[in-house]
């Protein structure tokens, strides 16, 4: 891990079962996260994606390139553009920052979600890999 490492992107289809049962895990029952007709009279062209699913996706993100070992210590995200079911949301990292201890390395990682109309999520997410793991999260 070091600054400038760029990580893979990650394809998310947005569907309509993923932005409905991200809102239902999340207990956000707010209609414009399940009922589409509800949603166009309140201006959206359909249901759009809640921030704790968001939020969800960008957790797994940085866990499935840091590994299994990886501790997420602070996600900070901003929603942009809404995920409405139909498009592909792109997530797209990198390193901007490394500290090394005698515990392991903190990165501060940039991260961008765009799907097809602009960028869904912008943030920083500062995640931990212990010393005793490798960004695979096996033993190193």
């Amino acid at each position: 891990m070091k600054a400038g490492e760029v990580l893979p992107p990650l394809e998310i289809p947005v569907t309509r079962t993923l932005i409905v049962a991200g809102a239902i895990a999340s207990r956000d029952y707010q209609d414009v996260h399940h009922d589409a007709e509800l949603a166009r009279q309140k201006g959206s062209p359909d249901i759009f994606m809640n921030i704790l699913t968001t939020n969800g996706l960008v957790g797994r993100y940085i866990t499935d390139h840091f590994g299994a070992t990886a501790v997420l210590r602070r996600v900070s995200i901003r929603l942009g553009a809404p995920n409405h079911p139909g498009d592909t949301m792109v997530l797209t990292g990198e390193v901007t920052e490394v500290e090394t201890g005698p515990d392991g390395a903190t990165a501060q990682v940039r991260v961008v979600g765009k799907n097809g109309i602009g960028s869904h999520v912008t943030g920083t997410v500062t995640v931990t890999v212990p010393a005793a793991a490798s960004v695979d999260g096996s033993p190193a």
